[in-house]
């Protein structure tokens, strides 16, 4: 490693970055450097513009590739090299505002009665009852289940912090269930050794495979069903700010996108177009 790469892992350790965090910025930088075959410190703000250019035009990749990556160049050169001359040029691009998958009560019912292995199945139970994120529902420790209190302990989620959600009681019968028949250690879904979790990644396949055997058509990963368990409640009459903090959300912004989604009171909702009176009233007809 070189003391390049190992400072800035070190300044991004110092404000509490998660792992995954930290992996992703390291791996950002190093694809900037290669692009221009030479070390990042060497390279200014004309070859970021460039590399990021290239990254939109030529690489068509998505916003949140984009986004990391600038993010990751801006703390490089602010954080690691002190140099504020880059950071003041990457722009940020305007980001799509499409709306999040979300699954019909139906369709959960359909995706879960699918899953037949009892450890899947917990996971994903899990993952929308409690409306985790899948490094969240990955990482979940036995102990982290408080059936006295009827909440979920969700150790370090994003930004490093902790936070409470609701234990369902239904999905306390099925945990019940699940750890009668797996006897699971310290991770409560563990991964190939009983000491280590279940990858984020083995969560997508598992989830992915859930999908298929359902015959859905949606797109279902983890985040849709946190989009579900968010748009449920939203539309069960549960208030917002009570939905962010479950979530984990730092930014109100972020839960308020769950109204463009919530679609119970849109039936009930009368159009003006019901209110006018279009009763002939005589005279010409166009």
């Amino acid at each position: 490693m070189t003391p390049l790469r190992r400072r800035m892992i070190d300044d991004m350790t110092l404000r509490n970055f998660t792992p995954a965090t930290i992996k992703a910025y390291v791996r950002a930088v190093a694809r900037f450097a290669r692009y221009f075959h030479r070390s990042p410190d060497r390279l200014g703000r004309e070859d970021v513009r460039t590399y990021l250019l290239h990254l939109l035009n030529e690489q068509h990749v998505s916003h949140s590739y984009y986004k990391l990556t600038r993010c990751a160049l801006r703390f490089f050169y602010r954080e690691t090299l002190g140099r504020d001359d880059v950071p003041a040029s990457l722009a940020p691009v305007k980001e799509p505002r499409s709306l999040p998958v979300v699954l019909g009560p139906d369709e959960l019912v359909r995706f879960f009665a699918a899953i037949t292995n009892l450890k899947h199945r917990a996971l994903l139970m899990t993952a929308y009852a409690a409306g985790l994120r899948i490094s969240e529902v990955a990482r979940l420790r036995s102990a982290d289940i408080d059936s006295a209190r009827m909440v979920i302990r969700v150790d370090r989620g994003k930004g490093q912090k902790d936070r409470y959600v609701m234990l369902s009681p239904r999905l306390l019968e099925i945990l019940r269930a699940y750890w009668k028949a797996a006897r699971p250690g310290a991770y409560l879904f563990p991964g190939a050794t009983p000491d280590r979790p279940l990858t984020t990644g083995s969560v997508r396949k598992v989830c992915s495979r859930a999908r298929r055997a359902a015959g859905l058509d949606k797109q279902v990963t983890v985040r849709a069903l946190r989009h579900s368990f968010a748009t449920h409640l939203l539309e069960a009459g549960t208030d917002l700010r009570t939905i962010q903090v479950l979530l984990g959300h730092n930014r109100f912004n972020t839960t308020a996108r769950y109204v463009h989604v919530a679609t119970a009171s849109i039936p009930s909702t009368k159009s003006p177009f019901d209110r006018l009176d279009l009763t002939p009233r005589g005279g010409r007809r166009s």
